[in-house]
């Protein structure tokens, strides 16, 4: 398993949901998720640029689906080539991760072999620490995600690094290089990637309230 197959995976999940409720939103509409400056949502409105919106045509909302759960809508929205795209796809149902729908062929993540492996093996095989302070994309209890939920006063905020994120604090490497850009093009997927830090991390308090907000996420579709 690689780091990028949990990208991959949550990616699914996200565009489950969204395909789950007929509406397909573009990220900007979300303003609870801001962490990075208005410039990054200046590039392109195509469905190359993995942004949703909001889609009335009934004929048109299928074809946006069928493209964000193809390989080349997943490569677009996440910034992870075609070939390792697929190359994650693989892994994941060689490792029963994910399987394929027996009623639309499309892939399906294994909700509860993911959230096992989150809770149990994802801060050891996938382990990070923070380091040098550098401006970037909140993460981890800086999120708005678990912001209210947590009280670090004192501590300096964790952030992935990025040129166009808005506040400073101490770096965190993201689960893998593309998650900036990917997660500037759904928030939900920002809000899953940062409960996933949180629980990268280890810290006890933050770890017991992402597992619990993923696992909410994973099993309630209302969430």
């Amino acid at each position: 398993m690689k780091s990028q197959d949990i990208l991959v995976l949550f990616k699914i999940l996200c565009i489950t949901r969204a395909a789950a409720g007929e509406l397909l939103l573009h990220p900007a509409a979300s303003q609870q998720h801001a962490g990075w400056s208005d410039e990054a949502w200046e590039e392109g409105g195509s469905w190359e640029a993995g942004q949703l919106r909001q889609i009335d045509d009934l004929n048109e909302a299928e074809k946006r689906r069928e493209y964000l759960f193809s390989v080349r809508g997943l490569s677009a929205s996440l910034g992870i080539s075609k070939s390792e795209i697929n190359n994650c796809i693989t892994r994941c149902l060689n490792v029963n991760l994910a399987k394929i729908s027996r009623i639309n062929q499309r892939i399906e993540v294994n909700k509860k072999t993911l959230f096992n492996f989150i809770r149990y093996g994802l801060r050891l095989v996938f382990p990070v620490k923070p380091a040098e302070l550098t401006r970037g994309i909140p993460t981890t209890f800086s999120a708005p995600v678990l912001q209210g939920s947590l009280y670090s006063a004192g501590d300096f905020m964790l952030v992935w690094p990025d040129p166009l994120g808005k506040e400073m604090g101490l770096s965190i490497a993201p689960l893998y290089k593309s998650v900036p850009f990917a997660v500037r093009q759904d928030p939900e997927l920002y809000a899953c990637l940062a409960l996933l830090d949180a629980v990268r991390i280890g810290n006890p308090r933050e770890m017991k309230l992402a597992l619990e907000k993923l696992e909410d996420k994973l099993f309630n579709d209302n969430v």
